[in-house]
């Protein structure tokens, strides 16, 4: 709902039903506002996300935090003048690889001046989630990643007649899926992973 202030109040709560149930799980991360967007500022963002992390942290004090950053969480730089105050805080990076080659060099100098970034989704393909897959790109972005020792996750593991889907049209949502059931995609991301 672009700000995430919008839905301030019930986020609390979601969050803190979600910090209770989770309280004893090591492995668990709150992305705690998923793309902010409609011109968004930093400051609304930041200010969301000092109500939103107490409340995670009175049932989990380590937890690690994913922020989102603004517009569709690309001006990863947004939070380098103004970062949160907070201890395990990472800023989420969004991008997909036929649409957001120019947006590198932005990443590249936030985590040169040290600052915490995840990248919670990212494509193959182009941002509309269809298009070409462009893999030179992905894989441009991947090593660099690598390289920086920074995570990410690949959008989507679901049966979507979409390029950015992993799994073929059809397919179970159940598991036990062999290598006919995923796209060419799905095919990339899966060597992709196995080479790690």
């Amino acid at each position: 709902d672009c700000d995430p202030n919008q839905n301030k109040d019930e986020a609390i709560a979601f969050f803190r039903e979600m910090a209770e149930a989770f309280a004893d799980n090591d492995n668990v991360l709150y992305e705690i506002c998923n793309e902010p967007n409609g011109g968004t500022s930093w400051d609304s963002i930041k200010s969301y996300a000092e109500e939103v992390i107490p409340v995670i942290r009175a049932q989990k004090p380590d937890a690690v935090i994913l922020v989102g950053t603004p517009t569709w969480s690309q001006e990863i730089d947004k939070p380098l003048s103004d970062p949160l105050s907070y201890k395990n805080v990472m800023y989420a990076f969004h991008f997909y690889a036929a649409t957001h080659a120019g947006l590198r060099s932005n990443v590249e100098n936030c985590v040169a001046q040290g600052l915490p970034v995840f990248v919670s989704e990212f494509g193959t393909c182009d941002a509309s989630g269809g298009g070409a897959n462009d893999f030179n790109e992905t894989q441009k972005w991947l090593s660099y990643f690598d390289k920086q020792g920074i995570s990410y996750c690949n959008w989507s593991i679901c049966n979507k007649d979409e390029t950015c889907s992993v799994l073929r049209p059809g397919t179970s949502a159940n598991g036990n899926w062999s290598e006919s059931d995923l796209t060419e995609n799905g095919k990339w991301m899966r060597n992709w992973f196995r080479k790690h």
